[in-house]
């Protein structure tokens, strides 16, 4: 198991090695990884099971993501050309904007059984890995908001606000984007387990090591800005809901048959990433949510700054130097994202925590320090 110490004392090599092993920023691709159509459409149908089978990663690495890794609700062709065109060759990279991996240490527990239980103890080494379905997601997003817009005009459907566009689930138009957003998921899955992989060999190669010698174990994956079908607990009946999860992630309480059998008596891992410079949070999901957010809590800080209003903001400073004096190594695709991203743009995560732990829908388990980042 590697310690803070340990990784430290590395920490350059480590930071150079995901970089140069895992393809960021935006539009970026991976050279050695071409899909035909027919492959694509695989990873679209099963997710983390096909990155899986083609050896990124080991089948017990499906025990501890939601779903399994695979919505069975995609229908690849659901997905367009253009948005098939733009996927198939960033499987296995972490994309822009707010996307990184993340390698920090445990600096508190707040909640000693549940840290146990998800194997988790002060002073350990993480790495933390956030990225979803890049070009073709955004793609797949991009022309339904068009088609939601003219399926709400069809309904009838009075919007407050032209992004709040939507159809019926069970119309033509909103059965075909549940798909095709199933769909994408299941692109999201697999380019994260993909990423695992490939941490899990740069961290091989700096300390000579397996991956399971260094305690590179999967301690969850869980989505954010998805839509699943779920049973819920509504005026007393079982009634199963579309649950939107905008800016927000899953928290499944203990004894939920849908959880990793080892984390079910202490609820679902709920990550929960902060800035760069200052602090991450894993959680646990409760009942109190199940009861009154649908098994749902915040999924990040959330931005004070606009991406224009931080590169302003940033004008003359050198934010890769700044992070280095808190100790924390840094790598980017550009300058101008480590100014988008510096940590004075996004809310003190830590704040946020609290609220969501002292509401009840999710309870604080331990706080992770960042030491070293790439970022897209």
């Amino acid at each position: 198991m590697l310690s803070a110490k340990d990784v430290r004392d590395r920490l350059p090599d480590i930071v150079d090695g995901l970089f140069r092993n895992v393809p960021s920023g935006l539009g970026s691709r991976r050279k050695d990884l071409k899909l035909s159509h027919g492959e694509l459409k695989a990873v679209l149908q099963k997710g983390a099971r096909w990155a899986i089978a083609h050896g990124f990663g080991t089948s017990s690495d499906l025990e501890h993501i939601e779903n399994q890794g695979c919505l069975d609700d995609a229908d690849p062709d659901a997905v367009s050309e253009k948005a098939y065109e733009r996927g198939k060759d960033q499987l296995g990279t972490v994309g822009s904007g707010n996307h990184f991996v993340e390698v920090g240490y445990i600096s508190e527990i707040f909640d000693e059984n549940a840290a146990r239980a998800f194997g988790l103890f002060r002073d350990q080494a993480t790495i933390m890995i956030h990225t979803g379905s890049r070009g073709l997601g955004y793609q797949v997003c991009d022309e339904s908001i068009r088609q939601m817009l003219r399926a709400a005009e069809k309904y009838g459907i009075t919007l407050v606000d032209r992004q709040l566009c939507c159809a019926p689930f069970n119309s033509t138009e909103g059965r075909r984007y549940f798909s095709a957003m199933a769909a994408a998921a299941n692109y999201a899955f697999a380019n994260r387990q993909m990423i695992t992989h490939w941490v899990r060999e740069t961290f091989q190669e700096v300390y000579g090591a397996s991956d399971v010698s260094l305690g590179l174990g999967l301690v969850y994956d869980v989505c954010h800005n998805i839509a699943k079908k779920e049973t819920h607990r509504v005026a007393g009946k079982d009634v199963t809901l579309c649950v939107h999860r905008k800016g927000a992630t899953r928290a499944f309480p203990p004894d939920s048959p849908l959880i990793p059998d080892r984390y079910r008596k202490v609820g679902q891992p709920v990550l929960v990433p902060g800035d760069m410079g200052r602090a991450s949070y894993i959680l646990a999901g409760t009942q109190q949510a199940m009861d009154e957010t649908f098994g749902s809590t915040c999924h990040g800080a959330g931005r004070v700054m606009s991406r224009n209003q931080a590169m302003r903001t940033s004008r003359g400073r050198s934010i890769s130097k700044e992070m280095e004096e808190r100790g924390v190594y840094v790598r980017a695709a550009s300058k101008a994202t480590l100014a988008e991203e510096m940590p004075e743009a996004y809310k003190d995560v830590s704040k946020v925590v609290r609220v969501v732990h002292r509401a009840g829908i999710s309870k604080l388990v331990a706080k992770i320090i960042p030491m070293g980042s790439i970022k897209g």
